[in-house]
């Protein structure tokens, strides 16, 4: 199977390193400066520093991960070789609920962003139905197979990193260091208790700006030498990434100063106030094709990836993973657009802290499986070994559990009950389906 689905030409190092930027850059670098600096003022950059740095250390332990394994899958494939077929099933559900949760938040913040600027958006009815417009166009296309895909992809990369740069080189020159005072933020002259209530809601704000590292290794077969390339890819993404998020906030803040939190996209707004209207619109067309790129490209990952769960362990039916004569998993589209169409009913920011959720079910398990790999010595390193021992790891898990405390009751709800769903699919119809190559947990990393 993994024959008939690998490309001829596998991807290089510099074209994996530009698909991480892609897959982590995303809407929330245009929109959540917004919310960043509400909660905690210029001290926004040292929160956006300290979720970069703790979020490396998860991010290293999947450079670890990577570095044994050359399936695709990422953390569903991580759990399902440390700790089972149920785990990886769980995971594996999971993960898809995160890509759609994914999707349907880049689509929220397409239609968001036109609010911002096009008045006939604040109409419920035109917001929503081009909402559902865009999940239809996608569908449509995505059952005529990837050709597209390519394409956007590039296009969304090119947007992104070329008004985010034209930014930072241009915004630079008009900063007014008048915006920099004062440094601590109004919520730490409020009491211990208010401060770091703001910190954790801006740390987690923050953290999703980082979560689509995860992603990268899901391809892992279209990649050449993925027990070095990823693990390489992988640290210098998180590098470059935390560079231009920092840049951004501060030049940001150094232009508008506190209407950072005004603003529904605040670098737009910050970059018009620097040079004038077309600022504002060059931004503004490059935030739209960014964030239509990256929803374009969940809307091909989501059904994919629930197709391979069918595909690679028969994890799920294998009706789930049914092709159409344009080899599109048309059966998964459809079962993902409608779980994304649900989900843009609600706002951006509850996506967001839905989407922080998912991942953090996804790291805890992988954390602990480099732990159990590391001890039992199964599946060894190659190219890739996580230095000091354990420390990382631990490091990393108790990074993980602090956002448990960031979490609303509704978000904790809308987990649960996707574990609780996943859990009984599994008890009625998973187990009774059998791995049709057991063996190949066995022999991945020498694939």
């Amino acid at each position: 199977m993994g024959k008939s689905v690998a490309p001829t030409k596998k991807l290089s190092f510099i074209s994996i390193f530009f698909l991480g930027i892609n897959a982590i850059i995303g809407s929330g670098a245009f929109l959540l400066p917004k919310y960043i600096y509400h909660d905690m003022n210029l001290m926004s950059v040292v929160v956006l520093l300290c979720a970069a740095l703790t979020v490396s250390m998860i991010a290293l332990c999947y450079a670890d991960l990577s570095s044994r394994f050359t399936g695709s899958g990422a953390a569903w494939l991580y759990s399902y070789y440390a700790f089972g077929r149920f785990a990886g099933y769980e995971l594996g559900l999971f993960t898809w609920f995160l890509t759609c949760c994914t999707y349907a938040a880049e689509v929220v913040a397409f239609v968001t962003t036109l609010r911002s600027f096009v008045p006939a958006y604040k109409n419920d009815a035109i917001y929503f139905g081009t909402a559902i417009g865009l999940i239809v166009l996608f569908t449509i296309i995505n059952f005529y197979g990837r050709k597209l895909v390519k394409f956007v992809d590039n296009t969304s990369s090119v947007a992104k990193l070329g008004v985010i740069v034209l930014f930072i080189v241009v915004g630079v020159f008009f900063m007014h260091w008048s915006n920099f005072s004062p440094v601590m933020p109004h919520a730490a002259t409020t009491g211990v208790g208010p401060f770091f209530k703001h910190f954790g809601a801006a740390f987690s704000e923050v953290f999703y700006l980082f979560t689509g590292f995860s992603f990268i290794p899901i391809a892992a077969r279209q990649m050449q030498n993925p027990t070095k390339n990823i693990p390489r890819v992988l640290i210098s993404v998180m590098i470059t990434v935390t560079i231009l998020y920092a840049l951004t906030v501060l030049i940001g803040i150094g232009i508008i100063g506190s209407k950072m939190s005004d603003y529904t996209a605040p670098i737009a707004n910050a970059f018009g106030k620097a040079v004038g209207e077309w600022g504002y619109i060059v931004i503004i067309i490059g935030m739209l094709l960014s964030i239509f790129g990256v929803a374009f490209i969940s809307s091909f990952n989501a059904p994919s990836l629930v197709a391979s769960l069918a595909e690679e362990h028969n994890l799920v039916p294998q009706w789930v993973g049914k092709k159409n004569k344009y080899k599109a998993p048309w059966i998964a589209i459809i079962m993902s657009a409608i779980i994304t169409a649900l989900l843009t009913t609600q706002s951006y920011i509850f996506l967001v802290s839905c989407i922080v959720l998912a991942s953090f079910v996804q790291y805890v398990p992988s954390i602990f499986a480099v732990m159990k790999f590391k001890h039992n010595g199964q599946y060894p390193n190659k190219g890739f070994k996580l230095p000091g021992g354990y420390l990382i790891p631990v490091i990393a898990l108790l990074v993980s559990c602090y956002l448990v405390f960031n979490f609303t009751w509704k978000t904790f709800f809308v987990g649960i009950a996707v574990a609780v769903i996943a859990a009984l699919l599994y008890l009625f119809s998973g187990r009774k389906r059998k791995d049709p190559n057991p063996g190949v947990a066995k022999n991945t990393e020498n694939n």
